[in-house]
């Protein structure tokens, strides 16, 4: 499925910041300049496969009016390398026109995802391979529950994830309906979350309650949950999770370390999360700053090979990704100046 074990990756969020600033991480990290040059650099090192982004804001700067200058030249890019390329079509940003709650964003989103498949099917006849929504649980989270990133909202979560899996659905269909062959990855925060005192059974149910809200997301794509949604079980086709050194904690607590007893092997949350949907899984995101990375590398993958090994699933269901991201000063480029 995949062209390669290990994949590349490039950070493409394109959220509003508080300060009313919109990230742009490609243009930050210079990677829509040297495309190229990141590519080739990643195959060097024997990477044959990233995930990389679109830019929606940019993309469609007035309703229904698409120009794809900015991902054209990283498409290019992917094939003059012969890079295979899971692309992003919403990590965390979308044009100001639309309002992320309303059926126009379902809509919109829908509409722009058909625009993309048809441009790809003009440049290339390869598979082409998507992730419609970035994170749906940690987006709704963060976007609609907490409000620590746009829009900003609180005690919305679930009306945002509901939004997020009809507006993920309706752009699979388009997909599909120009290319039957795309491959959708549908991929979500991995975590596991244990109680601070075992023996208090409302500190058991709320860690454990939380934990399972990492299966919604899916479990809403493919039916299982919310059926009033459209989910089928072929929504569901590749599952990516994201694994982060910080993503197992105590339930209204701190984060817990490696040496804790409470830790649970990475091994065991692979498993489980193929017993669950019995669909391929790769490690979608992972990845630490600074001389922690190559621990942390050779951590997840042994964890992703020991599970392989102990027949959770077949071997070739598990590719790793090891995501190069912007670390402040620790940042650095795979090619290119550095910023």
């Amino acid at each position: 499925m995949f062209e390669s074990f290990f994949m590349g990756g490039f950070e493409c969020s394109t959220h509003r910041l508080k300060s009313g600033r919109r990230l742009d991480e490609i243009d930050a990290t210079q990677h829509d300049q040297f495309a190229t040059e990141d590519y080739l650099r990643l195959r060097s090192q024997g990477m044959l496969t990233a995930r990389d982004g679109l830019r929606w804001h940019l993309i469609e700067k007035s309703p229904g009016k698409y120009d794809f200058s900015s991902a054209l030249p990283l498409i290019a890019a992917s094939q003059k390398t012969r890079t295979q390329i899971v692309w992003d079509l919403c990590h965390y940003g979308w044009p100001d026109f639309v309002d992320i709650f309303k059926p126009a964003f379902v809509e919109a989103f829908r509409n722009f995802a058909k625009a993309f498949g048809q441009l790809w099917r003009n440049e290339t006849d390869e598979v082409l391979f998507v992730t419609p929504v970035n994170e749906i649980s940690f987006f709704a989270w963060a976007s609609g529950q907490v409000g620590i990133i746009n829009p900003f909202k609180r005690r919305r979560g679930k009306e945002l994830k509901q939004q997020l899996i009809r507006a993920s659905i309706a752009a699979i269909e388009e997909l599909w309906a120009i290319d039957n062959r795309t491959r959708i990855t549908l991929i979500e925060p991995m975590i596991n979350v244990v109680p601070a005192d075992p023996k208090k059974k409302r500190d058991v149910s709320g860690s454990e309650g939380y934990r399972q809200a990492q299966f919604e997301a899916w479990d809403m794509l493919c039916g299982r949950r919310d059926p009033e949604l459209g989910g089928a079980e072929k929504y569901l086709d590749v599952i990516g999770g994201n694994y982060y050194v910080h993503n197992q904690w105590v339930f209204r607590g701190s984060f817990i370390t490696q040496d804790d007893s409470r830790y649970r092997r990475y091994r065991e949350m692979l498993a489980e999360l193929y017993q669950r949907y019995q669909r391929p899984i790769f490690v979608a995101e992972t990845g630490i700053e600074d001389d922690l990375r190559p621990k942390w590398f050779r951590y997840v993958c042994g964890e992703a090979l020991a599970a392989a090994k102990a027949k959770a699933a077949n071997a070739r269901y598990f590719h790793v990704l090891f995501m190069l991201l912007p670390c402040g000063a620790g940042f650095i480029r795979v090619a290119g100046p550095t910023p």
